[in-house]
């Protein structure tokens, strides 16, 4: 079972717009999740799943804009994620297909993703270390599961449509 117990599942977005630069790119931590890794012996026997509760995104780092981000700004961005965002929905992903890579150190992974009341496909490839790390990401285009692009300042500060999603997880620990 993986989780923040013994693992990061982390968004990273970009930010757009006319005044990019006094905004903030974001480093933004999933405090609230569970995860299952399978792997079989035989094709077919290998599964990835994970449930996430959207209101546990909290903002670890901004970095760029004018002026760096306290901790009340750190706040008031995860409240307006849990309130305007996400709406406190959950998230879950289950895979339809796990194929090993070359050299066994890889597993490639599709499945869907479901998100907002939608659900669409997604793939992503997951690397399995010596060390018993795993590391993975993928890239989540938000309004292709109708979510709009928060912004401020009458749009001339936008929060990127691709936002990336990443895990580290020790599976040995």
């Amino acid at each position: 079972m993986l989780g923040p117990q013994n693992a990061e599942l982390l968004v990273r977005t970009a930010r757009t717009g006319g005044a990019a630069k006094a905004g903030h790119d974001l480093l933004i931590e999933v405090t609230s999740w569970s995860g299952r890794l399978e792997i079989g012996t035989e094709p077919g026997q290998s599964s990835v799943a994970l449930s996430a509760d959207g209101s546990s995104l909290r903002v670890r780092e901004g970095t760029g804009g004018i002026q760096a981000l306290s901790d009340g700004d750190k706040e008031g961005i995860s409240k307006t994620i849990d309130d305007e965002v996400l709406k406190r929905g959950g998230i879950e992903f289950h895979s339809t297909a796990v194929e090993r890579g070359p050299g066994g150190t890889q597993l490639r992974v599709q499945g869907e993703l479901e998100l907002m009341g939608q659900r669409r496909p997604v793939q992503f490839v997951l690397e399995i270390g010596d060390n018993g790390k795993l590391t993975g990401s993928t890239v989540v285009k938000q309004s292709d599961w109708g979510i709009k692009q928060y912004s401020i300042l009458f749009g001339t500060i936008k929060v990127a449509d691709e936002v990336e999603v990443t895990i580290a997880a020790d599976l040995k620990g």
